[in-house]
């Protein structure tokens, strides 16, 4: 006889309204989304300046001094946020690579962080402990990178697949649970993210791990044999973790689209009666799909550590779980979209450095940005609304740029 639990309707709620929302948008939806961010961005860079804001004082005698006043300070505030993030026309040498190298640096663990969240959400499951799942892969990676002895080459794939079996590990918990006890996945991983950062505050301080040259929570530094090599040189931070992303983006999309376990996770994830009645083991596909998960997002977290910060310390993964579970709404649960996605918010935080520093604008504009974005592709209706765009001409646009892409 069948071990599975009975699957209760009210336990895919959020898998079906995560899938509800991807229906509903159209690259078009998405396009406008990022652009009504950037407008009431702008309104907001104008309000926190106070210089600016007097202007409006006498807006009735002379409109222009306000309008040339905010046009000055919005348009300063953008071109620095892209000077930052894409291509910097003042540098010199190979400084003109640097904003986009930074991009790709921010991007690469947040590209493998929301293909995780993506995977498990097209099998039906809600994997919110990719943050969790990222910092047991930091720490399983560094603790190899400084612990194990090994020649150059071969230290880092052994960093690599530490890092992933760490993530996959932490994802083989709630996908057993889910699968065999009927607990719901939300729970679990959450409770397993606290558990993870604790225990990276734990074991940062034990023998072996700590710096003994240091007197604060942090560890020794990785061997230069297995950190990821840069692929520019110079000055320049972005290193192979982007190749391996890029790579992980099309190994997810071939694994969904061409693969058997892919049909039995999209058959899962769209109606898992049908498909335990079809003959596929749903608590097999759950288990395993939280494993594949978890070490998706270990990876990302090895890429972090590997490739950026050399040495765990209290946030050496950051917030690049939750950033992973933007970037898969964002992207609309295809893996080349997350890619995008997750290099969208890369340019936004590299270019938020510059914009904080030439223009004097706060770096948490960035995060309210990213934010409104996210709140407006999770609410495609207002953005018809906003842009009085029927449904029809949505999706004949979309298929416009589609065409055109």
């Amino acid at each position: 006889m069948s071990t599975e639990a009975p699957r209760k309707p009210q336990e895919n709620a959020a898998a079906r309204m995560v899938q509800a929302i991807w229906s509903a948008n159209t690259v078009t939806v998405t396009v406008l989304a990022i652009v009504a961010a950037l407008v009431i961005g702008a309104v907001l860079i104008i309000i926190s300046d106070p210089d600016v804001l007097a202007t409006y004082g006498y807006f009735t005698a002379r409109p222009g001094d306000a309008l040339s006043a905010s046009w000055e300070l919005v348009s300063e505030a953008y071109a620095n946020l892209f000077k930052g993030a894409v291509f910097d026309p003042e540098a010199s040498g190979s400084g003109v690579f640097r904003p986009i190298s930074e991009t790709l640096t921010y991007a690469a663990p947040i590209v493998l962080t929301g293909l995780a969240v993506t995977l498990a959400f097209r099998g039906g499951l809600f994997n919110i402990g990719a943050q969790g799942q990222a910092i047991m892969g930091t720490i399983a990676a560094a603790t190899a990178g400084f612990l194990i002895p090994l020649p150059i080459g071969v230290h880092l794939v052994v960093a690599l697949v530490a890092g992933m079996a760490g993530g996959a590990f932490w994802g083989f918990l709630p996908g057993i649970l889910k699968a065999r006890f009927g607990a719901h996945e939300v729970i679990t991983s959450i409770m397993l993210n606290y558990i993870a950062g604790l225990f990276l505050g734990w074991i940062i301080m034990q023998p072996g791990v700590h710096d003994p040259d240091r007197t604060d929570a942090i560890s020794k530094a990785v061997d230069p044999s297995a950190q990821l090599p840069g692929l520019i040189g110079g000055d320049q931070r972005v290193h192979l973790g982007i190749v391996l992303a890029a790579l992980a983006t099309w190994g997810v999309s071939w694994l969904l689209n061409r693969s058997t376990f892919g049909f039995e996770l999209r058959a899962v994830g769209a109606n898992p009666d049908a498909a335990r009645t079809a003959g596929i083991s749903v608590t097999a596909t759950y288990t395993m799909l939280m494993v594949v998960s978890g070490g998706l997002a270990g990876l990302g977290g090895a890429t972090q550590v590997l490739g950026t910060s050399y040495s765990l310390n209290g946030q050496v993964a950051g917030n690049i779980g939750f950033d992973g579970l933007l970037v898969a709404l964002l992207g609309r649960g295809k893996p080349w979209g997350v890619l995008w996605a997750a290099i969208l918010f890369g340019a936004l935080r590299a270019g938020g450095n510059r914009m904080q520093s030439y223009a004097s604008v706060s770096l948490e504009l960035v995060t309210v940005l990213q934010a409104l974005i996210v709140i407006f592709i999770a609410a495609p209706a207002l953005v018809k609304a906003i842009f009085r765009l029927r449904a029809a001409r949505a999706a004949r646009l979309s298929t416009s740029i589609a065409k055109g892409w």
